[in-house]
C-alpha cells in the first residue's frame, strides 16, 4: 500500500530511541522528510545518520527539551521556516516515574504536567497554523495503555493521558473543518530497549518475556516497528477519517470492552 507520504513533512518528537526511532524510521523509509527531536544531541545526530542510511532519506536532527515551552517554540518555527509546511506531528514524551498517590509531591505533579500533557498542548497549538495553511494535517499522540486499564501505581501517567485523551476529542472537533485528524496510540507492551532494562539482571532474558508474554493473547511481545506501522497509517491520506480515537497496539493484552 502507497501511503501517500513522499515529501510530507514530519515532526517525530522522543526519537533519538524506543518508539519514537521506529516511527521515525518508517515515516522516513515511506518518504517522508522526517524532523527528530530529544534532549540528547550527541545521541539524536547519531540516530539521524542511521535512520538517513537506512532510508536513504534526508533526516533532521534538533534538540529539545520538551518541559520547556521557549524549546517548543523554537524548534517548531524552525521546522516551519525551513520547510515552509508541517504535515504531521507525532508527540512523544517519556513517561513520569511509578509510585503510589501518596508518595508524589507538587513538584512531580507540575513535571508530569508540564512534559506528558501541556507539551503535547503546546506543540499542537504551535503546528496548527502551518497545517492550516496547507488544509491537512496529522497529529498523533503517544499516551498509553493505562487510559483503557489501569496499570498499578501509575497514577501520574494515567492522570495526565487522560487528559491528552480528552484534549485530543476536543481538538478533533475543532480542527475537523481544516482537514486535521487528531488521533492517540495507547501502546501496550513493546519490547523496546526501556522495557528491556526492566528485566531482572539474573533471569534469563527470554524467560521473562515469555512469562510477560502470558497475558497477551498474541503470546509475545510486540516489535517497535509494528507500533511505528499503526502510526503510519494514521498519518496516511488513508487514514482521512479517523480521528478524536484512541488506538491501542497490544496483541490484545487489555480485556476492556470499551
Amino acid at each position: 500500500m502507497d501511503l501517500k507520504l513522499t515529501n510530507k513533512v514530519a515532526i517525530v518528537l522522543a526519537a533519538s530511541k524506543g518508539l519514537g526511532r521506529a516511527v521515525a524510521t518508517t515515516l522516513s523509509s515511506e518518504g517522508a522528510k522526517v524532523i527528530i527531536g530529544s534532549r540528547d544531541k550527541a545521541e539524536l545526530e547519531k540516530t539521524a545518520a542511521e535512520i538517513q542510511q537506512q532510508t536513504g532519506n534526508e533526516v533532521v536532527a534538533m534538540p529539545i527539551d520538551m518541559s520547556k515551552g521557549e524549546d517548543i517554540a523554537a524548534f517548531i518555527k524552525t521546522v516551519g521556516e525551513k520547510f515552509g509546511h508541517i504535515d504531521i506531528l507525532l508527540n512523544n514524551a517519556g513517561g513520569p516515574p511509578f509510585d503510589k498517590f501518596e508518595n508524589f509531591d507538587d513538584v512531580q505533579w507540575q513535571k508530569a504536567f508540564e512534559l506528558n500533557l501541556l507539551s503535547m498542548a503546546r506543540t499542537s497549538r504551535l503546528v496548527l497554523p502551518y497545517m492550516k495553511k496547507t488544509g491537512s494535517g496529522r497529529i498523533i499522540n503517544v499516551i498509553s495503555g493505562s487510559v483503557k486499564s489501569v496499570l498499578a501505581n501509575s497514577v501520574l501517567s494515567t492522570a495526565m493521558r487522560m487528559g491528552v485523551v480528552g484534549m485530543a476529542k476536543m481538538m478533533a472537533d475543532e480542527f475537523g473543518p481544516y482537514n486535521i485528524t487528531v488521533n492517540n496510540v495507547a501502546p501496550g507492551l513493546i519490547l523496546t530497549e526501556r522495557i528491556k532494562h526492566t528485566f531482572p539482571k539474573d533471569q534469563d532474558p527470554e524467560k521473562v518475556m515469555h512469562e510477560k508474554a502470558k497475558n497477551i493473547p498474541l503470546g509475545r511481545i510486540g516489535k517497535p516497528e509494528e507500533f511505528a506501522a499503526m502510526v503510519a497509517f494514521l498519518a496516511s491520506e488513508q487514514a482521512s477519517y479517523i480521528s478524536g480515537t484512541t488506538i491501542q497496539v497490544d496483541g490484545g493484552a487489555n480485556r476492556a470492552i470499551f
